[in-house]
């Protein structure tokens, strides 16, 4: 049975070549030159061939050793390569990530998961921007921006990893449907009390479980194009509020809110994570993302 070549002596063979010689590539590599000598001899007693015609006064690589010499080098690159793949995920990740987001993505989606990321990674310090204005990751310096959209991202040279696709539903306190009545199909909003995002923004396009869809227009109640004051509206029993679920999952659980319509929704948002292609090779980038992905799900 033939035995399998050692790693070891095809990285000494590529750099003796490449010095140009066994003194040369013991130099290099801080051992005696004797090793690399006899390490090469017994690559080629391995494989049977000469791979490097020497003498006192030359050192050549035969017509066998250059078809092998190719293949060496990638052997040993693969090595080196996967060597750094572990070492990667070995070694703890640090250094600060700068982090951009919509406001109510940050409230709603990584308020809560910041701080137990802070403690999983002592050495990584997040910067968190919060903004509603678009920003340009690579020319402000961000590594990664985490974006909610309705509609697909257009194309760019952003890595994109898609972080949760949620539905848009409808809630209201227990307490106002108490005083005004229960909503049972989609016209009965018309006579509730809505809460919106604008002035503009008067109607909810809904879909059924069957696809089949409706536009209704409930009676403007108070607008507000911030998330939070929507929802601390729709828990005072002001009215109807439509939200992504994730918004509202804590209110609904805690018995604040209620769902109303349970089988229609006002579509889907889309949460995707956005970086730079070789920032998110930064292991602390990484480690974010990776870290933010593993805490959610899609509703």
């Amino acid at each position: 049975m033939r035995r399998p070549l050692n790693l070891n002596d095809l990285h000494l063979f590529v750099q003796a070549v490449e010095s140009g010689g066994f003194a040369a590539a013991a130099r290099r590599l801080g051992i005696p030159k004797s090793t690399v000598s006899k390490r090469v001899a017994e690559l080629e007693d391995a494989l049977g061939a000469r791979l490097i015609q020497r003498t006192s006064r030359s050192f050549t690589l035969t017509d066998v050793g250059r078809d092998f010499l190719d293949h060496a080098r990638a052997a040993v690159m693969e090595a080196e390569a996967a060597e750094n793949v572990v070492r990667r995920r070995q070694a703890e990740p640090s250094g600060v990530v700068r982090v951009t987001t919509s406001v109510p993505t940050a409230q709603f989606r990584l308020a809560d998961r910041l701080p137990l990321l802070a403690l999983a990674h002592p050495k990584v310090r997040v910067e968190l921007h919060a903004t509603d204005r678009f920003v340009d990751l690579v020319q402000e310096g961000f590594d990664i921006a985490v974006r909610s959209h309705f509609s697909p991202l257009p194309a760019s040279g952003l890595v994109q990893r898609r972080l949760a696709v949620e539905s848009t539903i409808l809630v209201a306190s227990p307490g106002y449907l108490s005083s005004r009545g229960r909503i049972r199909k989609p016209e009965d909003l018309s006579e509730h009390d809505g809460l919106l995002t604008s002035a503009t923004a008067t109607q909810w396009r809904l879909r059924g479980k069957a696809g089949e869809t409706v536009t209704v227009m409930p009676r403007a109640r108070m607008t507000a194009d911030e998330s939070l004051v929507l929802l601390k509206a729709a828990t005072a029993g002001l009215g109807v509020v439509c939200l992504p679920e994730t918004f509202t999952r804590v209110d609904v659980e805690a018995g604040r809110l209620v769902r109303v319509l349970p089988a229609w929704t006002a579509g889907t948002v889309t949460t995707t994570i956005l970086t730079p292609h070789r920032r998110g090779q930064l292991p602390a980038v990484r480690a974010v993302i990776d870290f933010l992905m593993e805490g959610t799900s899609e509703a």
